[in-house]
């Protein structure tokens, strides 16, 4: 039986739990600030029975698996969105809190959960604020069915549970191609810059949509399906939450391509002010997304299946450490 979300953050916070920390030191910041961090949580009063700084990231996930095996009550991680995505792979439906520092160069999962970006203000929210639940999504493609993957609360570790997005076009072909080199130097205007080199060669692509026994058919260049409030590190809704019990699906621009460039813009100007209500979204707790020809599917910036593909999502499945003023439904 899981503690409740107070029980469990007493645990944190008098000494009693068990917490762990862990860092990307190959991230664009973790091995800059690693050092740094560790400093600020243990003067925060954030003692860790463990601390490893990862330098090889293939190894996360049987880094996770041995973590988890001495039953942690906080596991908090220092990266970029693949770090934090392998490690919400691992903590959803364990009743253990994650706690994320954000040193990668999007870090839209942490900008969903209202994480200050600058080092010391997410060791603040960690050495003071609250145990949210959150949602986190759930996907099967083709290619991408793990045995023993169960949706409903098993075990999660075969890589279908995801924290942010699932987006098929152009960006699956940015993830594929942008230099870690320049990423590392630039952040993220190396994603733009990779974007606009690939552009006129992309072609775009058909996809159906069905949801609730409804089918929506589009042309575009570009298609997400979102459970967090975030993408390229800009707000897609002023009300997209990571706790909400809502994917968004939307697309960017139609099957012209510099629709594709304008319709971004718009995305990354008027983001803020944007409503998940316009009919530029579709809201739902589960959809199946099929194209011709099958594509690859970019989930949290890995390619991880082709279509078709279904999405659902999995509501408060998921531990955080949170600001006090995160809304927790």
């Amino acid at each position: 039986m899981p503690r409740s979300k107070a029980e469990l953050e007493t645990a944190i916070r008098d000494g009693s739990g068990r917490a762990v920390l862990i860092v990307n030191a190959r991230s664009r910041r973790g091995r800059r600030l690693k050092d740094r961090a560790r400093s600020l949580l243990t003067a925060g009063g954030l003692e860790f029975a463990e601390v490893v700084a990862v330098t090889d990231p293939t190894g996360l996930r049987a880094l996770f698996r041995r973590v988890l095996a001495d039953a942690p009550d906080l596991v908090v991680v220092g990266g970029g969105d693949g770090t934090v995505a392998e490690a919400v792979r691992h903590l959803a439906h364990r009743d253990v809190a994650l706690g994320v520092l954000p040193l990668g160069t999007t870090n839209n999962f942490a900008r969903s959960l209202e994480l200050p970006m600058d080092l010391g203000g997410a060791v603040g929210v960690l050495t003071s604020g609250k145990v949210a639940d959150v949602d986190v999504g759930w996907f099967e493609g083709t290619g991408g069915t793990a045995a023993g993957d169960d949706p409903s609360g098993g075990d999660p570790s075969g890589g279908h549970v995801f924290a942010n997005m699932v987006s098929l076009g152009l960006s699956v072909e940015v993830a594929r191609h942008v230099p870690h080199e320049l990423k590392r130097a630039l952040g993220r205007p190396a994603y733009a810059l990779t974007a606009a080199r690939l552009l006129p060669r992309h072609r775009a692509f058909r996809a159906t949509i069905e949801i609730g026994g409804e089918t929506t058919e589009v042309e575009t260049h570009q298609l997400n399906v979102a459970n967090g409030a975030h993408h390229s590190g800009q707000r897609i809704a002023r009300d997209a939450s990571a706790d909400d019990r809502l994917l968004a699906v939307y697309r960017l621009g139609d099957g012209r391509r510099m629709r594709l460039a304008s319709a971004t813009a718009r995305h990354v100007l008027t983001g803020p002010w944007r409503s998940l209500e316009e009919e530029a979204f579709l809201t739902t707790q589960q959809v199946r997304i099929t194209t011709d020809p099958p594509l690859p599917v970019d989930v949290d910036g890995e390619i991880r299946a082709r279509t078709p593909v279904t999405i659902r999502l999995l509501g408060n499945a998921l531990r955080v450490i949170v600001p006090q003023s995160f809304i927790d439904t």
